[in-house]
């Protein structure tokens, strides 16, 4: 009784108590109706398993993805007046004004740097900073003093310095990030000060070996023996290993620090095998270069002859120095930003570098041409320049929404513990 013969060409009816169901063998459907005749159900509807269909749940959506670009608008000219009052104060009193002068300097550049349509801020106590400048120059004092008054004992002091090197290190990390905002929020460094020790080990211990062995060599009774050239010897092959592993030192030092960022809930990741091969390619293409620069400065000297004397040594020098700053050094901070940046990323940021190494030539070029010309009253107009072609060739984007990272993010530690804390380890250091 439920289906209706095909060849039927008039309307097949099915009772019950409540509910008719009509069938029609033109177009071989079904509807079921009620006993006022309104349609209650279309013929799909008839046998979909119940909650299909459901157009009234919510659907599911995709976390919103934002771009936030870095834009720079600082002018030279106003920096120019900062910087040169800085420049007298520090001259006047003796470069003790400096770390006033670095947070002045500080605040300026956070103040004009925009991620989005926000500006960075900086806030650290500029006592703060003097009195890290003021440990740095006890150290120094204190390696002047050995060194005049007991020469035997001069590597005492260096062995101290490198002993306490990567505790200052991280404690500007901690130091800077800490005193920096965006949106009323702080930044903060999570590196720890055993992991500083570990990255920088490697660099530490063949330092302390060529100090240990110069101490020898100055020695009286013997500087006449064999220690002077097993020195020497010494020094040209750590000179080599550490050229040879710089790479992988600095893919070391760059992972630690690009791994200790944090942001509300965030904090940034960076693995040494993520950049280690770049590191080592853009290493390789530099030293091309730099051996190119030597052949053709061998091919300009064998051309001048041996009667070009001194005046060809100096143009040989010359060459490396216009070349070094003009080409290698824009071409390594151009490829060594997109590289570092562009694998830094957290859970739901990812940071993304497009700095072309033709820009930053450009730029630096005519920044140097300009700062010979002044007699380096255009340094300061260079350093914003230099900022705003870096600081713009970023960008952030965000999956989720910021305004709900800001609002929930974490209260920074506070008490009498936590000031204590930061005071010994948050000192600013200017490394």
């Amino acid at each position: 009784m439920l289906f209706a013969p095909a060849w039927h060409k008039e309307k097949c009816q099915v009772r019950c108590p409540t509910r008719r169901i009509y069938f029609s063998s033109l177009n071989h459907s079904a509807v079921l109706m009620n006993d006022t005749n309104d349609a209650l159900m279309a013929p799909a509807d008839l046998f979909m398993p119940s909650g299909a269909g459901d157009s009234s749940a919510p659907p599911q959506e995709a976390p919103s993805v934002r771009r936030l670009d870095l834009r720079f608008t600082g002018s030279g000219s106003e920096y120019f007046r900062i910087w040169i009052v800085n420049l007298l104060l520090t001259l006047v009193t003796l470069t003790l004004y400096w770390p006033f002068a670095r947070a002045r300097r500080l605040v300026y550049f956070h103040r004009n740097t925009l991620l989005g349509t926000d500006a960075l801020g900086f806030h650290a106590d500029p006592w703060k900073m003097f009195r890290g400048y003021l440990l740095m120059l006890a150290l120094g004092g204190v390696y002047w003093g050995v060194s005049r008054f007991v020469p035997a004992l001069k590597w005492l002091p260096l062995l101290v310095m490198a002993a306490l090197w990567p505790l200052l290190w991280r404690s500007s990390l901690f130091f800077r990030l800490s005193n920096t905002s965006w949106r009323g929020v702080r930044f903060g460094f999570a590196g720890s000060v055993g992991m500083a020790y570990r990255v920088m080990l490697p660099l530490l211990l063949p330092m302390m070996l060529l100090v240990l062995a110069g101490s020898f060599v100055e020695a009286p009774d013997l500087a006449q023996k064999s220690w002077i050239q097993t020195f020497f010897v010494l020094t040209g092959g750590l000179t080599v290993v550490f050229l040879l592993g710089l790479p992988w030192l600095m893919a070391r030092l760059s992972a630690y620090q690009h791994s200790g960022y944090v942001f509300t809930r965030e904090r940034s990741s960076l693995e040494t095998k993520q950049i280690i091969g770049g590191l080592y390619l853009i290493g390789l293409k530099i030293f091309g270069i730099a051996l190119l620069l030597v052949l053709l400065a061998g091919l300009l000297a064998a051309a001048a002859g041996a009667g070009a004397g001194k005046s060809g040594v100096l143009v040989i020098l010359g060459l490396f120095y216009v070349v070094i700053p003009l080409v290698l050094l824009p071409y390594f901070q151009a490829r060594v930003q997109n590289l570092l940046w562009g694998q830094t990323r957290s859970e739901q940021i990812e940071i993304h570098s497009e700095l072309h190494f033709t820009d930053l030539f450009k730029v630096n070029a005519l920044n140097w041409l300009l700062i010979v010309v002044t007699l380096g009253l255009y340094w300061p107009f260079a350093a914003v320049r230099t900022a705003r072609v870096r600081l713009q060739a970023l960008a952030v984007e965000v999956h989720g929404d910021v305004d709900t990272w800001v609002a929930e993010a974490p209260q920074r530690p506070g008490g009498v513990l936590g000031d204590a804390a930061g005071d010994a380890l948050g000192l600013d250091m200017g490394l």
